[in-house]
């Protein structure tokens, strides 16, 4: 059981609002240690994890790292960087942030997903364009942000990445089409996409603009 201390550390850590990169490698020498490891061996089985699931392992930086700006006002500094632009309203924003999330999805750019980007500055800007015309936000309007925002990140990133020559979404779709009898260039692939990218964020923009318009009209009684 003295082995499952490490559960232990990170739930206590967590619970008492520590330093999370650090819980998470004070976790991981203990549970080492416990196990019978000397400090080298366990060195360089952090680092060979590390390499091994790097992918998995740049997400969690990523989570923490914004964790840890959120923590210290960055929702807050959004907000209040949004309500200085005039005119701004929560449809342009999320349409200005499809622009922005497919160009780095075509590069295969990830800014951290739902969690890690929309949530803490997305989301806050958004509120802060209704605020910064109503005073305050309705909730049901907050509600629905969430999914135009989240419906934006996942419409982009879809079909964003596969506008990256080799990633895993074009991979993908050169193998399903190779399956069904037809031979695809990687680039001439991207050169295909490139409208029907493009098309699919005109569309969701103009979704998400006219139903935050509407959702202006109705929830607090103003013609727009």
């Amino acid at each position: 059981m003295i082995k499952l201390i490490g559960v232990v550390i990170v739930i206590v850590g967590f619970a008492l609002n520590l330093n999370n990169i650090a819980i998470i490698l004070v976790a991981g020498f203990v549970t080492g240690l416990v196990g019978g490891m000397d400090l080298i061996k366990i060195l360089e089985t952090i680092g060979s994890s590390f390499v091994a699931n790097r992918g998995m392992a740049i997400f969690i930086m990523i989570m923490f790292v914004t964790g840890t700006l959120e923590r210290n006002g960055l929702r807050e500094m959004a907000a209040k960087l949004i309500a200085k632009i005039k005119n701004a309203t929560a449809g342009i924003v999320i349409a200005a942030y499809g622009v922005l999330r497919l160009i780095l999805a075509a590069f295969n750019v990830s800014l951290g997903g739902t969690a890690g980007f929309v949530r803490p500055v997305v989301m806050p800007m958004a509120i802060g364009a209704v605020e910064a015309k109503h005073g305050q936000a309705n909730e049901k309007h907050v509600e629905e942000l969430k999914g135009m925002s989240s419906g934006m990140e996942n419409t982009t990133w879809f079909f964003g990445q596969v506008l990256f020559i080799g990633g895993g979404g074009a991979l993908l779709v050169q193998s399903t089409l190779k399956n069904l009898g037809y031979e695809t260039d990687l680039a001439e692939l991207a050169k295909v996409e490139v409208p029907v990218a493009i098309f699919a964020l005109i569309v969701a923009s103009i979704i998400y603009y006219l139903k935050d318009r509407h959702l202006d009209k109705t929830l607090y009684g103003q013609n727009q």
